[in-house]
């Protein structure tokens, strides 16, 4: 029993070694790349998008003799394996998608930000009130929910920057009819990165697919709760 997992967006294959544990202790092979720009795994040459992800895990499929498998996606990761899943459905035995970043809505209090940030941008050229610069950044990515960038900006690391901007405007929804795998779509109760009710859209969506929601535990579940999430998963894929 071969399960390949994706990690989410700022995360490491580190994060998911209690879930490892767990799954392997039921005699699963497991595997858990560092995708390109985590962990140990060194930042592209060039910004990529959600498809040089896609391409870059099919490779690592191949590297490691990974013909046929459960396919797991945390997050950003669960888009990855979603679209993966569409472009290579024969490798692809049943899919696991946790709180998965698929779709991309931005209402109005994100377009607000926007205009507030580029007047700021104005105001904070003069040289005096400069050094207020990476306050209000902070602020305004905070109030527009976008954490992970806000990290990456601190990091200074522009290509996963503009990584990071290639691979949310992307909507993935329209590939979830899709998908030809039986699905499992996982979502915590308190989840505020990718809400609730994202999970129920998906998982309408999806021709073959159930829902399961843990309650009490928020977006990192991997990390809150990975006896129970390695269990919801062991079941699906053994039922």
């Amino acid at each position: 029993m071969n399960i390949l997992i994706l990690h989410g967006w700022g995360s490491k294959a580190d994060n998911w070694s209690a879930v490892k544990r767990f799954l392997e202790k039921e005699g699963a092979d497991v595997y858990i790349p560092d995708l390109p720009g985590f962990g140990d795994s060194p930042v592209p040459e060039n910004p990529w998008s959600v498809d040089d992800y896609v391409n870059w895990v099919d490779d690592f499929c191949r590297k490691n003799n990974l013909s046929r498998f459960h396919l797991i996606g945390h997050s950003f990761g669960g888009g990855v394996a979603m679209k993966f899943s569409t472009v290579h459905p024969e490798k692809v035995e049943r899919l696991v998608l946790i709180n998965p970043a698929i779709i991309r809505v931005r209402g109005p209090k994100y377009y607000l930000v926007l205009a507030a940030a580029k007047t700021g941008n104005l105001i904070l050229s003069v040289p005096l009130l400069s050094r207020l610069k990476p306050l209000l950044r902070k602020v305004l990515y905070r109030l527009v929910g976008t954490r992970d960038y806000r990290k990456l900006d601190f990091d200074k690391t522009n290509i996963m920057k503009e990584t990071f901007k290639k691979v949310t405007s992307e909507d993935l929804s329209c590939y979830l009819p899709a998908v030809q795998a039986q699905t499992l779509v996982v979502w915590s109760e308190k989840d505020e990165m990718t809400p609730l009710n994202q999970g129920y859209i998906i998982n309408g969506k999806l021709p073959r697919s159930k829902m399961e929601i843990i309650k009490g535990t928020r977006h990192a579940i991997n990390l809150e709760a990975p006896d129970v999430l390695a269990e919801k998963i062991l079941s699906f894929i053994k039922s």
